[in-house]
Order: structure tokens, then C-alpha cells, then sequence
């Protein structure tokens, strides 16, 4: 049995000896925003948050995250309400294909969490680990840029 923190509630599931987090998530969980992508910890397609810092969910064993908080694409809206960073990369076009999209968020939002007001420099970097082969990132850097200026204006 896998005890895990996630998205704000506890959840119990079993599984395989040698089982990914991603494996766990999407398979065993039913959240299938965290993506598969190249599985060897290359791509960022299966980014989430432990812990507030973005890990490869393809590389971490559940048993890793003992007392830890997971955060999945599917955490980030406060219900039906987008987080700024979701809003800003749909109105400015950041994804295409969409299938980096939900690694790329949410390293963006561990960078605003540490780092505010962020230079375009200091949003590539944090992407780094994050490849998209659709829209040569100059729309996603805008958008997290976007996204922290308006949390930063935000009540």
C-alpha cells in the first residue's frame, strides 16, 4: 500500500514493487496530466511538484514521498478557477500539442513561488528540463512572464 499527500488530500493505492510515481499517478490514481514522455528523466514531460520543487515523477518511487505534498497538474486550478499561469498560457497561445505543457506549468510555478518577478534568462533556466518540440518556448517564456505579473498584482 502507497500512502501519498496529493493535491491537498490524502490518497491509499497499491502497488507494484518498482512502480514509478508517474506509473502510480496515471494508472492507479486516474490523473493523467502528468505525462509520459521519454521515462529515463530527459524530457520533464511527467514534471511535478514535491514539496513545492518540481521532480520527475518517472524517477521517484511513492515510497520516496514519505510526509511529502505531490502536486499535479490537476492541483494547480483552485476548482473551476485557472491558476494565472494555465490563463496566461492559453491566452497567449504557449502550447501547441500540449503534451509538455502540464511539466512546463508546473516548473514555471515553483520558479514564481521562489522567485516572483523572474528575468526571461531566469524562466528559461528554470524550464530547462522541460523540452517542447512544438513552439521553440519564446510563447511559453512570455506567458510565465505574463503570469507573474499578474500575480504580483493580485490583491
Amino acid at each position: 500500500m502507497v500512502r501519498l499527500r496529493l493535491n491537498g488530500e490524502d490518497h491509499e493505492t497499491l502497488a507494484r514493487s518498482g512502480e514509478t510515481l508517474l506509473e502510480i499517478l496515471r494508472e492507479r490514481l486516474g490523473l493523467t496530466g502528468t505525462k509520459h514522455g521519454c521515462e529515463v528523466g530527459e524530457c520533464g514531460a511527467c514534471t511535478v511538484l514535491v514539496d513545492g520543487a518540481p521532480r520527475l515523477s518517472c524517477l521517484v518511487l511513492p515510497e520516496q514521498l514519505a510526509d511529502a505534498e505531490v502536486t499535479t497538474v490537476e492541483g494547480l486550478a483552485d476548482g473551476a478557477v485557472l491558476h494565472p499561469l494555465q490563463t496566461s498560457f492559453m491566452r497567449l497561445g504557449a502550447s501547441q500539442c500540449g503534451y509538455c505543457t502540464s511539466g512546463m506549468l508546473l516548473s514555471a510555478k515553483a520558479l514564481l513561488d521562489e522567485h516572483p518577478d523572474p528575468s526571461n534568462a531566469e524562466i528559461r533556466e528554470a524550464l530547462a528540463g522541460n523540452v517542447c518540440r512544438c513552439t521553440g518556448y519564446a510563447a511559453i517564456v512570455d506567458a510565465v512572464a505574463d503570469a507573474a505579473e499578474t500575480l504580483r498584482d493580485a490583491p
